[in-house]
This record gives structure tokens, C-alpha cells and sequence, in this order.
């Protein structure tokens, strides 16, 4: 048992934190949120429309200069403030803190509507085996599937939708309530296999079907002359933030599940070039089947429509799968391994949430599991699983995403790398329990270029959902859905750190000491949370040792 001091009230005992059975489960499950739903539907439509082959080496330079710095800064502000995303952040300033509720806000809205993206993949792949979307997938996805209405608020629930739906949410709550270890970590050492088999054996028979060498021309034929368009790097990098799973407090908490003495730094390489792999992987299945497709239709890729997103995989490989080979297989395939991805990575989204809620008012996993899945189904089954749904999930994505998760990394570079200059503490704590050591570009990579890209990528993007609206969608439903999306996670962020404690974090000293050399005395709250605290029991720093 661990003893911890909490302020004012002298010492306490509580359970250990829970850790990740070893490093093997923590890669895995790290791997398991990077790849997701993005990898499969958005990595190859964004290649294709940036300059092909030519992407690859922007792409490269982001993973190199953003994604994996990043994914560092993370891991370290994760690994030693030991916490979830606000108890970490708070560890560091006490103000910090409504930051790391910032970011589990983000997490809560894009786990409302990403489980209904799985749900329906689960629904498409039943109707893989009868085809039954016939031969109009268009109408089928839009029309008898999801009964799409115009943008407004509905109440008119839609059963195709809603069923699965409740089925996600189940097998989800049932996850996160056996705990990381096992829960989290063993559904991802299952799903995870089977998604890398089932996605091996789809790009391996796409790659045998005709047309499919048009795909990979098209895809990989390189266009150098994109090199020179500022837009295609800013494609390059936010294809790469939003893949990592960073920023947002997922490889915050993950990595506080890490033991004391873990390495941090080679485990985040294995992570981020095995999600790229697999994003490479995708594109050469994806652009396979679409040069089948493009063959049977008797027109160049080019010319498709409905290459990347929601559509490419409801509607485009629907389509595709009813005029190959053994189609059933194939879709079958593809929606479960869709599913799967979702599903690994809408794990890690609401173990932030779960993990912030457990800290902050002392609830187990099982309580904060029941207590916030229930809350959240009800959310998301009422948003999500009526008429509207795609059009309000398209909507808050847009703005979660670009507006919600931009934010929060730059936020993050520049109050923990500028104003309170914890770079040097959080590299050398990298540098202590890693092999691969970081020099000072890691700095200058996280304070100087990642917070310019991405503050200039947030700018951009606001001016242009001001400006030009989305989708020609109305004004007010813009206003209400988008925008009220990011003024929920705002004020929510600020009540949720405005609240009390069930047990304080502040009575918390790092581990190892910093500056190097510096003696852990029984100091109470660590000096960086500022103000005073009760003294710290002896032998306490001891076991945040260990």
C-alpha cells in the first residue's frame, strides 16, 4: 500500500496506482489508440489530394518534427506528475490544472459521437453477408440506414443506429470497469492482432484484383511540384497530429501507468512509426480497391468520388464489395477491422475521462466506468442515433477536432515550455529512465516549431469556419453544434477545476530529483504547485521512488 499525505489532513492510505503489466502492454495499447478510424479513411484521401508519393516526405518531416516531439512531451508531463491529464498539469501549477480538464472535456465529446461511427461499422458488417445495401449504397447509407433529415434538432430515433449503438456502449463500459490492466490492456492485446491479420489479408487480396496497380500508380506517382504549396505541409502535419493520439491527454495518462523505472523514449518510436506503418498499409489496400474500382466503372481514379472519410467507407467500398470476388469476405473484413480500430482507440478517449474522474472525486474504475458510461450513452444515443446524427457528428468533429485538440497543443507548448520553462526538467526526466536520450533540439522542436505550426493551423482554421461556414450548413445550427461544442468543453474545463478534491495531489514530489544531485527531503507538496502544504511523511519519497 501506498502512503500518501493529503494537505491539511494529515496521512492517508490508498490503493496503488494501477500500472500496465509491463512494457509489451503498454506499446500495445499506445498502438492500439493511434490507430484508428483515421488511419484507415483519412491518411490515403489526404495523400492522394497532396502531391501522391511526394507526401510522403512532408509527412515524414511532421512525424520527425511534430508528432514524435510531441508524443514525448506527454509521455514525460504523464510519466512524472503521475496522473491523469488535470492532476498532472496541476501537478506542475496549480492553475494548470483546468488545462488537463480541458482536455478530458475534449475527449468526453469525441467519445460521444465516435462510438456511433463504430456502431456503425458493427452494423455494416452484418449487412457484408447479404450485400444488403444493394446496388445503390449512396441511398442505402444515407436513406434507409441512417434516414438523414436536414440539419435541426431531432428527437426521431432511428433503431438501425440505435441498437448497435447501445452495443458499443455496453461492451465499452464493461471494458473500462475491469481497469487498465484488465480491461483496457487486455482487449487491446486481443483486438489489436486481429485488426493487424484481418487488414493484412484485405491489402493482399485488393492488391491481386484488377485495376489495382491504376490505384497504386495514383496514389504514389509522385507530384514534386506539391512540395512548393504551403497547404500540402499543413496537410502534412495535421494528419500527423491527429493521428498520434497526442495532445489531448491520452499518452498523458497512458504513460502514467508506466512503473517509476520505464523507458519512454524507444517504446514512443515503436508507437509512432507502427502507426504510420499501418497508415502506409492502408492507403496501398485503400487506392488497390479503388483502382478496381475505377476499372470497372471504366474511368480513371481520378475521377471517383467519395475517396476519403465517411463516405469512402459507407458508401465507396460498399460499392466496391458488391462488384468484387467474393465480396461478402472482403466487406466483412473491412468493417471489422474498422471496427476493431475504433474500438482500440475509443478505449483510450475514455480511460482520460474515466482516469480524470477517479482522481477528482476518489471513484474506482468500476464506479467512474458505470457512472460516466451511463451519463455518456444517454448523451450519445440521444445526439447520435436519430435523423441528425450525421450531420451533428460531422459538425462537432469539425470543431473538437480542429479547433478543440489545436488548441490544447498549443496551449500546452507554450504555458508548460514558455511561461513556466519546464522543458529542461521534462527532458532530463525523459533522459534519466530512457535509452534513447533527447538533446536540446527536442525543446526547440516542442516550444518553437510545433506551437508556430499548430497556432498557425488553429488561426487558419477559425478564420475559415467564421468566414465560409461548414457545409453549407445554417448559421445558427454552426453556432449551436460547432461552436457550442468548444464553449461546453471551455466552461465545463472550468467548473470540473473549480471543485474540490476527494484526496489533494498537491502533497507530491517528482521522481527523479530535479535539478540532478538535488536531495528529496520529506517536503510536502512539490515546490513547483506553489504555496504550502503538510509536511510529507518519512519515507514517503521513497516509494515515488519505486
Amino acid at each position: 500500500m501506498a502512503t500518501t499525505g493529503t494537505a491539511g489532513t494529515g496521512p492517508t492510505t490508498q490503493k496503488p496506482r494501477e500500472e500496465w503489466t509491463g512494457q509489451v502492454g503498454f506499446i500495445i495499447a499506445a498502438i492500439g489508440s493511434a490507430v484508428g478510424l483515421g488511419n484507415i479513411w483519412r491518411f490515403p484521401g489526404v495523400a492522394y489530394e497532396n502531391g501522391g508519393g511526394a507526401f510522403l516526405v512532408p509527412y515524414l518531416v511532421a512525424l520527425l518534427t511534430a508528432g514524435i516531439p510531441i508524443l514525448f512531451l506527454d509521455y514525460a508531463i504523464g510519466h512524472r506528475f503521475r496522473g491523469s491529464a488535470p492532476t498532472a498539469f496541476r501537478r506542475i501549477r496549480t492553475w494548470l490544472e483546468s488545462l488537463g480538464w480541458f482536455q478530458v472535456m475534449i475527449c468526453f465529446v469525441i467519445a460521444l459521437y465516435y462510438t456511433a461511427v463504430i456502431a456503425w461499422a458493427v452494423s455494416f458488417f452484418v449487412f457484408s453477408f447479404d450485400l444488403r445495401w444493394g446496388d445503390d449504397p449512396a441511398g442505402f447509407f444515407t436513406g434507409d440506414y441512417l434516414q438523414l433529415a436536414d440539419p435541426g434538432v431531432s428527437l426521431e430515433f432511428v433503431p438501425s443506429v440505435l441498437v448497435p449503438l447501445v452495443a458499443v456502449w455496453v461492451v465499452t463500459i464493461a471494458v473500462l470497469a475491469a481497469g487498465v490492466a484488465k480491461g483496457v490492456q487486455r482487449a487491446n492485446m486481443v483486438f489489436l492482432p486481429l485488426l493487424v491479420v484481418a487488414f493484412l489479408v484485405l491489402v493482399v487480396r485488393s492488391l491481386f484484383l484488377e485495376g489495382a496497380a491504376d490505384g497504386l500508380n495514383a496514389l504514389f506517382t509522385p507530384d514534386w511540384a506539391a512540395l512548393g504549396d504551403a497547404n500540402v505541409w499543413i496537410a502534412a502535419y495535421s494528419q500527423i497530429f491527429f493521428s498520434l493520439s497526442i495532445a489531448f491527454g491520452i499518452m498523458i495518462t497512458y504513460a502514467s501507468y508506466r512503473k517509476r523505472r520505464a523507458n519512454l523514449t524507444t517504446p514512443g518510436l515503436v508507437v509512432a512509426f507502427s502507426n504510420s506503418s499501418f497508415e502506409i498499409l492502408a492507403g496501398i489496400g485503400v487506392f488497390a480497391t479503388l483502382g478496381f474500382l475505377a476499372h470497372e466503372q471504366g474511368v480513371g481514379v481520378g475521377e471517383l468520388e467519395g475517396i476519403s472519410g465517411p463516405i469512402l467507407s459507407f458508401v465507396t467500398f460498399p460499392a466496391i464489395v458488391s462488384q468484387m470476388p467474393g465480396g461478402p469476405f472482403f466487406g466483412a473484413l473491412f468493417f471489422g477491422s474498422l471496427a476493431m480500430a475504433g474500438f482500440t482507440s475509443l478505449l483510450s478517449i475514455l480511460q482520460v475521462v474515466s482516469a480524470g474522474f477517479q482522481e477528482k472525486f476518489g471513484w474506482s474504475p468500476r464506479q467512474a466506468s458505470v457512472r460516466l458510461g451511463v451519463v455518456s450513452a444517454v448523451i450519445s444515443v440521444a445526439l447520435f442515433s436519430t435523423t441528425t446524427g450525421l450531420i451533428a457528428l460531422d459538425t462537432a468533429d469539425q470543431w473538437a477536432n480542429n479547433i478543440g485538440i489545436v488548441a490544447s497543443a498549443v496551449l500546452m507548448s507554450v504555458l508548460v515550455l514558455w511561461v513556466l520553462r519546464r522543458g529542461p526538467e521534462l527532458r532530463y526526466h525523459l533522459n534519466t529512465v530512457s535509452t534513447f536520450r533527447l538533446g536540446a533540439w527536442w525543446q526547440v522542436l516542442v516550444a518553437v516549431l510545433a506551437p508556430l505550426v499548430l497556432g498557425y493551423m488553429l488561426v487558419s482554421r477559425i478564420v475559415t469556419l467564421l468566414v465560409d461556414g461548414y457545409e453549407g450548413y445554417p448559421g445558427w445550427y454552426l453556432a449551436l453544434v460547432g461552436w457550442g461544442t468548444v464553449a461546453f468543453v471551455v466552461v465545463a474545463a472550468l467548473v470540473l477545476a473549480a471543485m474540490r478534491w476527494r484526496r489533494s495531489p498537491d502533497d507530491f514530489v517528482p521522481w527523479p530529483p530535479f535539478p540532478p544531485g538535488e536531495a528529496v527531503q520529506g517536503a510536502g507538496r512539490t515546490p513547483s504547485a506553489g504555496g504550502s502544504a503538510a509536511r510529507r511523511p518519512a519515507g514517503t519519497a521513497g516509494e515515488e521512488a519505486r
